[in-house]
């Protein structure tokens, strides 16, 4: 078998068996098969297309390059969840601790952030102490004793996936449906779970923003998941603005344990609930949506999602007490106001615009080596439809550093479309895929 081959059968649209596919990522990631051949591949992919089969082939392939998580030790079905990415998406700081209050073990893989903020291991990293480089021993006995832990990615999980989305970054093939759902399919099924349920945005701060494209993608990674054999759900929600006020790694951690307390914001509620009742039914807790939005209201007006938040915190090395006392976080000390110039309407919020000047303050990496500033954020005051006066607050930059500061300012005014008209509000729920 040579590569040569497999690129010219590719070029030529022809579906690639099992084995050619086992062959190339095994040979990719041993060094065997060169980047170059393998960058022919990928643009032969990009412009022929792979078949639902050859999605489903390549995904396993990269799964089996490196570790599969057993997490067979763990009582009870395992569920993860995997979002998309977007602006202010702190979901997961809400929703482990819920569904692990309600007795569904919650093992998941994190990673950190590259863009906009940071991710999910960043802002637990808000709490003194608090570390994700625990040992697999601890991993699964946290989750067997409270119900939850949260692990940074090993090096060998997928690192077919790895090699291959670094070659695809510099060589203009990253935006290939198959290749999309393949990379983050092969994550989620090393990392062991019975059922996955996907959060894919929508909109412009979406990786995705065409509506027909999250579908699609969404769709195929739903089949992906299912034909692989585990339950596997996804969510269509909105992301042309951000999601709740809070854009910044403490800011954002304030909002998620406000949820957490019976507060929040409704679209940030809604998010949550909409992901954890595709858990709870996955995992067997819940018979419909209304049980089990039932019952994850019912753990946070008892204080018990708080409190498995704390526990999860201090089991891996953080301070809980900053969990109570959220005034203990850091936070930026300048704050700036954002001033309305005209009367009127939120039409619309780019969120990616509210992205990158979070990332201009500090917030965010723009390269993997880049440190972030975790006190610093935007807070925003005014969402779509909301009215505006000319001298009201549209939203609250916090920053250590007046330049950033004046820099964010210009991109929050400008990523604020204001019209003469009312407009309603969007829905923050578009589809369920199953």
């Amino acid at each position: 078998m040579r590569m040569y081959d497999l690129i010219l059968k590719k070029k030529k649209g022809e579906e690639l068996t099992t084995e050619e596919i086992r062959y190339m990522v095994s040979g990719f990631t041993d060094g065997t098969i060169p980047d170059y051949q393998m960058s022919a591949m990928t643009m032969a992919i990009c412009f022929r297309g792979m078949s639902r089969k050859e999605t489903v082939d390549l995904t396993l392939a990269m799964r089996d390059s490196g570790d599969v998580l057993d997490l067979t030790g763990i009582r009870g079905v395992k569920v993860d969840k995997h979002s998309t990415g977007g602006v202010g998406d702190k979901t997961s700081l809400a929703l482990t601790p819920i569904v692990a209050a309600l007795g569904v073990p919650v093992a998941k893989m994190s990673g950190r952030g590259l863009g906009h903020t940071g991710g999910t291991i960043d802002k637990l990293e808000c709490f003194p102490g608090f570390t994700t480089g625990i040992s697999e021993e601890m991993f699964l006995e946290n989750v067997n004793r409270i119900g939850i832990a949260i692990a940074g990615q090993t090096a060998n999980l997928a690192p077919a996936d790895k090699k291959l989305y670094a070659l695809r970054d510099v060589t203009g093939t990253v935006d290939q449906l198959s290749l999309i759902a393949s990379s983050i399919m092969s994550k989620k099924l090393a990392s062991g779970s019975d059922a996955i349920v996907l959060d894919v945005k929508t909109g412009n701060g979406a990786f995705m923003k065409k509506m027909e494209d999250a579908v699609a993608l969404a769709e195929a990674m739903v089949s992906i998941g299912t034909m692989a054999g585990k339950k596997t759900y996804a969510v269509i929600t909105d992301m042309d603005q951000p999601l709740g006020l809070a854009v910044g790694n403490s800011l954002e951690v304030m909002e998620a344990l406000e949820l957490l307390k019976g507060g929040g914001p409704e679209d940030f509620k809604q998010v949550v609930f909409a992901l954890g009742s595709l858990m709870l039914m996955a995992a067997g807790r819940a018979a419909d949506e209304a049980e089990a939005v039932s019952l994850m209201e019912g753990v946070i007006a008892d204080g018990s999602a708080l409190r498995k938040f704390a526990e999860f915190i201090e089991a891996q090395g953080g301070d809980p007490a900053y969990v109570y006392d959220v005034s203990l976080l850091p936070l930026a000390a300048d704050t700036v106001p954002v001033i309305a110039e005209a009367d009127g309407y939120v039409h619309r919020i780019l969120a990616e615009e509210i992205g990158t000047a979070c990332m201009a303050l500090g917030g965010g990496r723009e390269t993997k080596e880049s440190a972030i500033d975790l006190s610093v954020g935007i807070l925003l005051k005014k969402k779509n439809g909301d009215a505006v006066r000319a001298g009201e607050t549209l939203a609250v930059i916090y920053g250590n550093d007046a330049a950033k500061e004046e820099a964010a300012r210009r991109k929050i005014l400008n990523a604020y479309q204001i019209g003469w008209e009312k407009r309603e509000k969007g829905p923050v729920i578009h589809r369920y895929i199953r």
